[in-house]
């Protein structure tokens, strides 16, 4: 089959990968001059580990990151409101972007996978039987039997329209200090009510260097983010001091706001991810916050399925497949993600008292443990129903 795919970030890379090893005719399109990663700090849950160890690339991954094996939350207080281990033996695995891509990146190099850099894809329309992909200007590029949008929240192709959410982040990466007390295989983060959280993520090192790094991040509304360039760091480190002491040899080491990129965050899911000679994967097809850390996972799942479903069916039969594959496990995290996040990231004053008064409680429960577990080690459900053995 020819596939173009659009978009070289986690899920393009990964099915790219995939189909061209498999002999259909691939061709990666990106809109970069140079393929790039675009954020901070992320976690590969235990069933996006379970896909990087499917492309061959996952003990390079481990070899980057480091393993999670907790995530932990407290009041300013000391109190603990978020406490969840993972399975023994069953890490997670926090990475930063450019490690996880570059992993990634050379998996397809290595299978060959032809890149097209340095063109945005405008359209995909349907021709003949085929997608025919267009620029801006609307000039024909390629016509193929089948379009993958990997293309993330920016997409062109995709009839998805997310609902923006309140809060949002900054997100920066820091040297990983020698005189810090905090573990460096646990997520820790602290929370003032909803409306403030501060975090620090280990997240091994990057490309080409020996240091372990640490992704330091911080919520904020999104009506705030634009105004972060102008932002007086020194009274933004206070403020974070205060709610926690703690974060102090992390944070003193940003001296500018150009060390923290702010992130927006949306939620919507396509009801249908394809079309006839089109699919969406990835943020191209479900947005959500990154409050579960599944987002990275979703991307990787995706193209797995994708690939599981066009191996195995016809293409007009692999499309509804794929998408029947990943449908329950996407949606529950959906409404997870919808349920939870304004009890981390909201201007609400109730829903933290119900986090810290009941939530926290509850969590702690035989059988609820158990499940906070699977929900965030991602696979509460199959991550691909119904696939083939």
């Amino acid at each position: 089959m020819n596939i173009a795919i659009v978009g070289a970030g986690i899920g393009g890379l990964a099915l790219a990968t995939l189909a061209q090893r498999a002999g259909h005719q691939v061709c990666l399109w990106e809109r970069f001059d140079q393929p790039r990663p675009v954020g901070s700090g992320l976690v590969i849950q235990p069933v996006g580990l379970a896909v990087l160890d499917h492309l061959g690339v996952g003990d390079q991954a481990r070899a980057m990151g480091a393993p999670i094996v907790r995530m932990q939350g407290h009041l300013p207080q000391g109190r603990s409101v978020l406490d969840v281990a993972y399975r023994p033996h069953q890490p997670g695995l926090a990475l930063h972007r450019s490690a996880l891509f570059e992993v990634l990146w050379q998996a397809a190099q290595a299978a060959g996978v032809p890149v097209r850099t340095s063109t945005a894809i405008h359209s995909a329309t349907l021709e003949g039987g085929q997608r025919v992909l267009r620029d801006a200007q609307g000039q024909a590029l390629e016509a193929v039997d089948l379009v993958v949008d990997a293309s993330g929240a920016g997409s062109r192709l995709s009839p998805l329209h997310a609902r923006p959410l309140g809060y949002g982040a900054i997100w920066g990466t820091v040297r990983w200090p020698s005189d810090t007390a905090l573990p460096f295989n646990e997520l820790r983060q602290r929370y003032q009510g909803a409306s403030h959280m501060v975090g620090v993520l280990p997240v091994g090192r990057l490309p080409g260097e020996p240091e372990p790094r640490a992704a330091l991040f911080w919520s904020m509304p999104a009506s705030a983010l634009d105004g972060w360039a102008q932002t007086d760091v020194t009274a933004w480190q206070a403020e974070a001091l205060a709610l926690w002491p703690e974060l102090h040899p992390f944070i003193t080491q940003i001296t500018d706001t150009a060390q923290m990129t702010p992130a927006r965050y949306a939620h919507g899911t396509l009801r249908r991810p394809f079309e006839p000679g089109l699919v969406f994967i990835g943020d191209a097809a479900h947005r959500a916050s990154p409050q579960l850390g599944q987002g990275a996972n979703m991307a990787l799942l995706d193209a797995l399925a994708l690939f599981t479903a066009l191996q195995h069916h016809p293409l007009q039969q692999a499309l509804p497949r794929y998408a029947a594959m990943r449908r329950w496990h996407v949606r529950s995290y959906q409404a997870m993600s919808a349920v939870f996040t304004p009890m981390y990231q909201s201007g609400s004053r109730v829903l933290p008292l119900l986090r810290d008064h009941v939530l926290a409680p509850c969590a702690q429960l035989p059988g609820i443990k158990q499940v906070l577990t699977a929900l965030v080690s991602g696979n509460m459900l199959p991550p691909l129903g119904g696939a083939p053995p």
